[in-house]
């Protein structure tokens, strides 16, 4: 419902020619997806310490930014950022939230209009109501698929939120998002929905949106191909990048183009050896799922294996992932309990988180009503 309604309000990225690719084509594939409004919901909720005394501030505070917060915060109270003293207190899951620093401007406006040491802890009920929210989107795909399969054309028309002068927070896509520069005939256009809900980065910033839609539709365009998911993938994979074509002068110069297939090659290939793809035997009703996503610098490949129990009930038994973030690691533990915890995070967005507007108002209040994975 949501294609005719939106007018292309800028163009991405345009390789070659769109409508010849889907004319060749012996098989065109078309699907829709949404992801809504999350909340970061970080356990710990958003706190500061502040203590106004002889024209000084003192904070202490769990800020990402801390240094943007002491600079926010002296423009705010129109103070000279060397009277002003930031503590960094060690951070309890941010996932992003703690970027940005309104819970310090509170606690500081609130200490120097009272004059006495202030300690400003928000209510759960507070942090799931003011946060600055991932970032809704729609996403309408259409690709074309040749005698062998291979995808000759991709189109992507983007819905978010924004104005023509740019995207809202965390809101936007890259003109080289995968699989940009694999596939001949391709466009990736924007539409902009005007909106009040704040918007801000959550863990993986754009790409946990974006990595849902592209994956998924791979895997409708195996099926149509007739094809093994991880073969196919393999197969995009395997293809010579294409030089960079400039985009349209309204777009901008061109980004840098880091991704390198060769690399996720390896790091699906290796996923799917170490999970027995296509070997493992399962009971009825059990399957295995695959996706990858470059992200920040990072390959990462994913496979899940899944069970549908009663009542259509969706149970995921086991994850193997496979990262390469390059060299610099420098604590492999923390590497294991990030890549962990984004696996849990990741199943909690899937399966159960939702954040709703009414009025203006998110109706979702605490973890009764967002529930996360338990450790179950």
């Amino acid at each position: 419902l949501l294609k005719p309604l939106f007018q292309i309000a800028r163009t991405m990225r345009h390789d070659g020619d769109l409508e010849k690719g889907f004319q060749k084509a012996v098989k065109v594939v078309e699907a829709s997806y949404s992801y809504p409004f999350l909340a970061h919901a970080s356990l710990e909720p958003q706190n500061c310490t502040a203590h106004y005394r002889d024209g000084k501030l003192e904070i202490w505070a769990p800020s990402q930014t801390p240094q943007r917060g002491l600079t926010e915060t002296a423009k705010l109270l129109g103070m000279g950022p060397q009277d002003i003293t930031m503590h960094l207190t060690r951070i309890g899951g941010g996932f992003g939230r703690r970027l940005y620093n309104d819970y310090v401007h509170e606690a500081a406006w609130i200490a120097r209009a009272a004059g006495v040491p202030v300690k400003l802890l928000w209510s759960r009920e507070d942090d799931m109501h003011h946060d600055f929210y991932r970032p809704a989107g729609y996403h309408f795909l259409k690709a074309g698929l040749d005698e062998k399969g291979r995808i000759v054309a991709w189109r992507n028309h983007f819905v978010t939120f924004g104005t023509k002068a740019g995207f809202s927070t965390a809101a936007g896509i890259s003109p080289n998002e995968f699989p940009a520069r694999l596939v001949p005939n391709f466009a990736l256009d924007v539409s902009f929905i005007a909106g009040g809900v704040p918007t801000g980065a959550m863990r993986a910033p754009v790409s946990n949106g974006v990595a849902f839609v592209t994956q998924s539709f791979l895997d409708e365009l195996a099926h149509a191909a007739g094809q093994d998911p991880v073969q196919f993938r393999l197969t995009l994979l395997g293809r010579n990048p294409t030089e960079i074509v400039p985009t349209p002068p309204d777009v901008g110069p061109e980004l840098p183009v880091p991704f390198n297939p060769q690399r996720m090659r390896e790091v699906l290939e290796s996923v799917a050896r170490r999970s027995g793809w296509r070997v493992r035997k399962f009971r009825k009703n059990a399957a295995m799922g695959v996706a990858f996503h470059f992200s920040h610098r990072g390959y990462f490949a994913e496979i899940a294996e899944v069970e549908v129990g009663a009542e259509s009930a969706v149970q995921v038994k086991k994850v193997w992932v496979v990262g390469d973030v390059g060299s610099q690691i420098i604590n492999p533990s923390c590497a294991i309990h990030e890549v962990q915890g984004a696996v849990i995070d990741g199943l909690s967005h899937l399966m159960s988180y939702e954040v709703t507007i009414e009025r203006g108002r998110a109706q979702q209040s605490n973890f009764h009503e967002y529930t996360p994975m338990r450790i179950t």
